[in-house]
């Protein structure tokens, strides 16, 4: 679906804003049903936030005001996730039943405060009402009993007020005991978690399925199940719109990451309408396996004026390109729905961004299935892999059956190429293609301009032109990634990983066949099934080598 928008400056309450003018949608002619564009607007609501403390909680309740009347004036309908103290409100309350009048729904944002424990009948430990560290902020931080108590207070009290019990509930992270019970008992049909960050806030959630929705592993939240018997049947949807190519390096090197995204409070990501209207540019227009997704919306804590300019022309832009047939707004609930209905498991789905938001000008794809997720970023004529990530249901999250302790929470999956976590301020990590020159040495092979799209459902195929000759044609399906090397007058290409050396690396045992690795007590491996693996001896690391004909397969599904 292409969609060009023609925009032009007006002034909205003294605000200067893109207006949207024009939306011309051309539909290519599809026999199946096209993968739809999905988008929630879905904003979570604190009764409290003492992060700065001058931020009052009269400050927070005019902020979701200001965010249902903008819904209303759109006649768009949304999702708003409550915490406990919050839902005690009776303000809310009147509010959101106002909300819910219009169409939108009411859920549970599940951050644990104060009113909420002492009402499960346990002691809060925290040193606010509401107090943002993982070990009493979030359910991690509770015994499985405890979880239960805390669910089933909340529940009661919801239904009460509102005359059933929530199907949406959403944070910046569940654990599995918890979203399991809340699937068992309350019957939930779906749930949003925090997109991948290092350090932010003191919670690093990295290497999951990068966007749109999974179905998490019975042991572990953050993974998706590779079998329906090991999943929790509520689909997991990943919020906040990450910058596909720019958030990933943000803060290469340094303990936590920046952030570019479609929050409306930050004025690099979702606060301009520059980078909005490319945003959206892409999740509309770029190739997709199965559907598209993005959050919009943001947690009252960051005010209104801070979000007001950003998120009004989000919702502008949403609403044109919904009235255009270009995507559907739905609320968090019906997307859990519709992905409950079409898929038994967690689908293939993909990113392509083939125009860079900044200068730089690069491009990358990323694609994700319930066994792995990767990442090719092109940039100065180059192509690398910057990250490859395996999926395992057998790993049990840190979280399962005892309290976190810690005030930071950490969440992770099985790395195979972490371009982040394994580069520093001076050295980027990944796996590159090189070739082989004259003298022996080896540099990177010069590319040319890629090209990707749906090949058969669940498969993206990337074709990179090789600018001496010849081309590296890269197949991702569910289970493999398969790439095709054509020679060029003798060439010799490899794939190397490359990482800063200080780094700690989870490699075990380098095989012909075969790369293993350790994380905790669980072996995992990435099998090589066309072309061979070699040993980087000095880095610690691999290289993969093609075949003859320029094959290489690598089977990212054996367990």
């Amino acid at each position: 679906m292409n969609v060009k928008r023609i925009l032009v400056w007006g002034v909205v309450e003294g605000l200067a804003v893109l207006g949207l003018t024009q939306c011309l949608v051309a539909c290519r002619e599809r026999a199946e049903e096209p993968a739809p564009r999905i988008v929630n607007i879905i904003n979570f609501v604190r009764q409290t936030e003492p992060r700065p403390v001058n931020i009052s909680d009269e400050d927070l309740f005019l902020t979701t005001l200001r965010q249902v009347e903008l819904l209303e004036k759109h006649r768009l309908r949304g999702t708003f996730l409550l915490q406990y103290d919050a839902l005690l409100n009776p303000r809310y309350q009147e509010l959101m039943r106002r909300a819910l009048k219009e169409g939108s729904e009411v859920g549970g944002w599940w951050e644990i405060t104060q009113p909420h424990v002492e009402a499960a009948g346990m002691t809060w430990r925290g040193a606010y009402p509401w107090d943002w560290h993982a070990n009493v902020g979030f359910s991690t931080g509770y015994t499985p009993e405890e979880r239960e108590k805390l669910v089933d207070v909340y529940m009661a009290e919801f239904k009460k007020i509102f005359g059933a019990y929530p199907t949406a509930v959403g944070s910046w992270f569940i654990d599995a005991h918890t979203l399991q019970y809340m699937a068992d008992r309350y019957r939930i049909v779906a749930s949003c978690n925090c997109r991948d960050q290092v350090g932010t806030d003191g919670y690093t959630l990295w290497g999951g399925y990068w966007n749109q929705a999974y179905y998490p592993s019975r042991k572990n939240a953050y993974m998706p199940a590779q079998t329906p018997q090991e999943q929790i049947g509520v689909p997991v949807f990943r919020m906040l719109g990450s910058d596909p190519i720019n958030q990933y390096d943000s803060g290469l090197g340094l303990p936590a990451q920046g952030v570019e995204t479609l929050e409306p409070a930050y004025t690099e990501g979702g606060g301009n309408p520059v980078w909005i209207d490319w945003f959206f540019d892409m999740l509309t227009d770029g190739p997709c396996l199965a559907f598209q997704y993005a959050q919009v919306g943001q947690e009252n804590s960051f005010t209104w004026p801070r979000m007001r300019r950003g998120l009004e022309y989000q919702v502008a832009v949403a609403d044109s390109l919904s009235r255009a047939g270009a995507l559907t707004v739905q609320t968090l609930s019906e997307s859990g729905r519709w992905f409950k209905e079409r898929f038994a498991e967690t689908p293939a789905t993909c990113i392509v961004a083939m125009k860079d938001s900044k200068p730089a000008g690069r491009k990358t794809v990323w694609y994700d299935s319930r066994f792995y997720r990767a990442n090719v970023v092109w940039e100065d004529s180059t192509l690398r892999f910057r990250d490859i990530h395996l999926f395992d249901e057998r790993l049990p999250s840190a979280y399962l059956t005892q309290p976190g302790t810690s005030t930071q929470c950490l969440y992770t999956t099985l790395p195979l190429v972490d371009g982040f976590n394994w580069s520093s301020t001076t050295e980027t990590a990944g796996l590159r293609l090189v070739e082989k020159m004259a003298d022996g040495s080896w540099r990177p092979v010069p590319v040319g301009m890629p090209a990707a799209g749906e090949t058969s459902p669940g498969e993206l195929t990337v074709t990179t032109p090789i600018l001496a000759g010849g081309s590296c044609r890269m197949v991702f399906d569910e289970r493999t990634i398969r790439i095709r090397l054509t020679e060029n007058a003798g060439k010799e290409y490899r794939f190397v990983l490359t990482t800063a050396p200080e780094k700690a690396l989870p490699f075990t045992a380098i095989e012909p066949q075969c790369v293993w690795a350790r994380i905790g007590d669980l072996d995992y491996r990435a099998q090589c099934t066309a072309g061979t693996v070699g040993e980087e001896e000095a880095a610690n690391t691999f290289l993969l080598m093609p075949d003859a004909d320029g094959s290489l397969t690598l089977d990212l599904s054996q367990r």
